[in-house]
Formats: C-alpha cells, sequence, structure tokens
C-alpha cells in the first residue's frame, strides 16, 4: 500500500541487489500454478475454509488505531446480474479512531513470479454521508517488512484514490513497487505511475510480473512499468483493503461508508498473460463451473498467512 501523503518520483537508494528469489525456495509440484476465485461465497467463513484472511490487526495504514472490521466483508448478488455473486469490502468512518472501520482480506502468502488479475468494482462517492475523504481501494500483493528498511521485502499496489490524495486532486489510480521502507521517520524506496481517470464501476486490473520487469494494466491499457530495482524478492499474499487516508478526512462528525467488489481474482505463476488472455481464460473456468481452484503449492517451509503489517 501506498503510505505517505507526499509522492516523489522514483527514488532508489544505495540498497544492494540481492539475488534471485527463486533460488531462494524452492516451487516442486509440476502442476500449473493457478489460483482462481469468482467469489461464490454465502459466509466469510466459506471463504476461509478456501483461505482466505481477514485482518483484525490494528495498524498502519489508515486513521491510526482504527478497527480492521472482519464484518466489512460480505457476499451479494452482482447488482448487474443477479446470477452471480461478488465480495464487497465496506469501511466507514465518523473521523474518530473510535468509529473507524476499514477493511482487509487477503490469500495465502505464496505468490510471486506470475501474473495477477481482478475484477473490481471502484466507488467514486460514499453509499450515505459526506463525501471528499481521502479513501483507497485496492488490489495489492505484499510480504511482510521484518524491519525497517529491509532489503527481503516485497509489495505492488493498485490503489484507487476516488477523492483524490498523495499530491494528486482529481480521480486517480496508482501503481506502486516497492523496495522497501520504513515509518518513523518516514523513508521509502519505490516506484509509481499514476492513470487520472473516474473508475467508477467495474474494472479489469492486471499486473504481469516477470523477468524483471512488472506491468500494470487497467482495462486492456498497459499504464505502467516498473523495473529490477523495484522487483519483488519475496513471496507474498494476494489482498483487497478500503481504508482512509488520515491526512485527508472531512470536517465532520456524521457516518460516511464506501464500499468496493470484487467479482473474481487470478493468477498463474506458469504464464505471461495479456488482459485478453486471462479474460478468456477466467471464461473458460466459468463455463466449466469451476467456482475456485488452488493448486499454487506453497513455500518450503510453508510460510504463515498474512493478513497486516
Amino acid at each position: 500500500m501506498m503510505f505517505s501523503t507526499t509522492l516523489a518520483s522514483i527514488f532508489i537508494g544505495s540498497i544492494a541487489m540481492i539475488s534471485s528469489p527463486l533460488s531462494q525456495a524452492k516451487l516442486t509440484d509440476n502442476t500449473d500454478k493457478i489460483m482462481f476465485d469468482d467469489f461464490s461465497y454465502k459466509t466469510l467463513a466459506d471463504a476461509q475454509k478456501n483461505g482466505w484472511v481477514p485482518r483484525t490487526q490494528i495498524g498502519h495504514p489508515g486513521i491510526k488505531d482504527a478497527t480492521w472490521w472482519s464484518a466489512g466483508i460480505s457476499f451479494h448478488p452482482d447488482q448487474s446480474n443477479a446470477n452471480n455473486t461478488v465480495m464487497r469490502l465496506t469501511s466507514k468512518t465518523d473521523g474518530s479512531q473510535e468509529n473507524t472501520r476499514h477493511t482487509q482480506i487477503c490469500h495465502q502468502r505464496k505468490y510471486l513470479e506470475g501474473t495477477y488479475a481482478a475484477r473490481v468494482y471502484f466507488n467514486d462517492r460514499p453509499d450515505f454521508g459526506p463525501d471528499g475523504d481521502g479513501i483507497v481501494e485496492t488490489f495489492y500483493t505484499i510480504s511482510p517488512l521484518e524491519a525497517p528498511m529491509d532489503k527481503n521485502y516485497s509489495e505492488m499496489d493498485f490503489e484507487y484514490l476516488a477523492n483524490g490524495g498523495w499530491g494528486e486532486k482529481e480521480n486517480v489510480l496508482f501503481s506502486t513497487s516497492w523496495e522497501t521502507f520504513q515509518l518513523e521517520p518516514w523513508t521509502k524506496i519505490n516506484a509509481f505511475d499514476t492513470y487520472s481517470k473516474s473508475l467508477q464501476g467495474w474494472n479489469t486490473l492486471v499486473l504481469q510480473v516477470f523477468n524483471n520487469e512488472i506491468k500494470y494494466y487497467i482495462n486492456g491499457h498497459l499504464f505502467s512499468s516498473h523495473g529490477s530495482e523495484v522487483y519483488p524478492e519475496v513471496a507474498m499474499s494476494v489482498n483487497f483493503n478500503l481504508w482512509f487516508i488520515p491526512e485527508q478526512i472531512v470536517a465532520s462528525t456524521e457516518m460516511r461508508q464506501y464500499h468496493q467488489e470484487v467479482d473474481w481474482v487470478y493468477f498463474n505463476g506458469d504464464k505471461k498473460l495479456s488482459p485478453k488472455d486471462v479474460l478468456k481464460e477466467v471464461t473458460r473456468l466459468r463455463e466449466s463451473n469451476v467456482k475456485q481452484q488452488d493448486t499454487v503449492p506453497h513455500w518450503q517451509p510453508k510460510l504463515d498467512s498474512y493478513c497486516g503489517l
């Protein structure tokens, strides 16, 4: 996730490059490494059976000491297709720490190189209450930060700021790839690009991570490419979250609520797929009545599931 309200162009420090992450852990399963989920669940407990973990740990980012709210994760009929089910993340605030609810869900920490994709519904306006808060709607991958400025850190983000923020005044999508960071004092080594456009509605996000190059696509359009200096080094979890930027909260004590939705998520650890190819694969899986599939092996030794910072 993006952690600063003041962004600069890519800044690469004197952190030494490390050896290829694939040499650190071996994947021995010869099966195609695919994870697909179309979120055809009725309850969060159903999703947890397939490896999804709701965040409950208090901490960064967002409004300090606010609750990370598992009850904000729910499943509903798609408003445009009653035969389809989507996952909904709902977050709300009245500006106070006590009454703020952020929401996050993650899938097992076992992903590195591959093609990542998700179909996500972004909202520009709150469900109710005053508009204008800095709201961050996301699809991203992340590893734990074991220590400040840890070289063995990986993170790649799609973050949609419906009300602007981080130096941008209008609707904006950030792509950010991280080498490392520390919170106190704030120091970062990352690369980012922006795509300034309202993305209200459904959007297909695709991330290609191969051969020391990271490519971000929005609705079939390549808008960001990052190189070896921020390439991921360790396994990550797949995440969605919805949170408020503390420096951009409107001056109102009235409760307001936002939500984003996710139709499906897809990962292929073997193939560099174009956005069109991803859609073909998802269509094939759905036509075969595959609701969920996970043949991505755990790393050895197995890593703990990770859904926090």
